[in-house]
């Protein structure tokens, strides 16, 4: 069944991600300074493979919804493989940090493994630092100084480095914003 470009059968399983991320993250809120409901990035980096990067794969935008899920909320891989299959269970994982690591230590994994992610898992990653990156600014995340953006700046680049020929328009939207984002806060410093 088919009404218009959207076909029915794509639309339900991202729909069913959409509901189960927002109750996994429905007590959870972003750093900035109104406390926005934390599922607003999920579907911003969803959001962002489809209007940038024309990836259209039902799997890799249910894999980007729920990209966090485990990491940041009680959700097993065995709950997301039953919900939504074997492959957006491998590449939610990967894209996963190791929460009982430190910071230090949890970064430079994600800066090594990132050469190493599947194509989808690449494209997720540079879809979710360019996502980070739009919602810097001069006075977000509330409580980053100057330097710590900067710094995420460099770190988001090396990610992206490491994610390099997964989606060329993903690219180059990266690369324009973290130019924007470096002008905006070196004219401060």
């Amino acid at each position: 069944m088919s009404n218009g470009n959207v076909e029915c059968e794509t639309m339900g399983p991202i729909f069913a991600a959409l509901r189960f991320a927002a109750q996994k993250h429905s007590r959870q809120r972003r750093k900035d300074s109104e406390a926005t409901p934390y599922i607003n990035h999920p579907i911003a980096v969803a959001e962002t493979l489809v209007r940038v990067g024309g990836i259209c794969d039902v799997e890799t935008l249910q894999a980007a919804i729920l990209h966090d899920t485990v990491e940041d909320t009680e959700t097993t891989p065995e709950e997301l493989e039953a919900e939504f299959g074997a492959r957006v269970r491998t590449i939610v994982l990967e894209l996963s940090d190791q929460k009982g690591l430190s910071k230090e230590v949890r970064k430079r994994m994600e800066v090594e493994h990132a050469p190493h992610l599947s194509d989808a898992g690449k494209r997720i990653k540079l879809a979710d630092k360019l996502c980070n990156l739009l919602d810097i600014s001069l006075s977000q995340p509330e409580k980053w100084d100057h330097q710590r953006k900067l710094d995420y700046c460099d770190f988001a680049e090396r990610i992206a480095a490491g994610c390099s020929g997964c989606c060329e328009p993903l690219e180059r939207r990266f690369a324009a914003v973290l130019r924007e984002k470096r002008e905006e806060l070196r004219g401060v410093s």
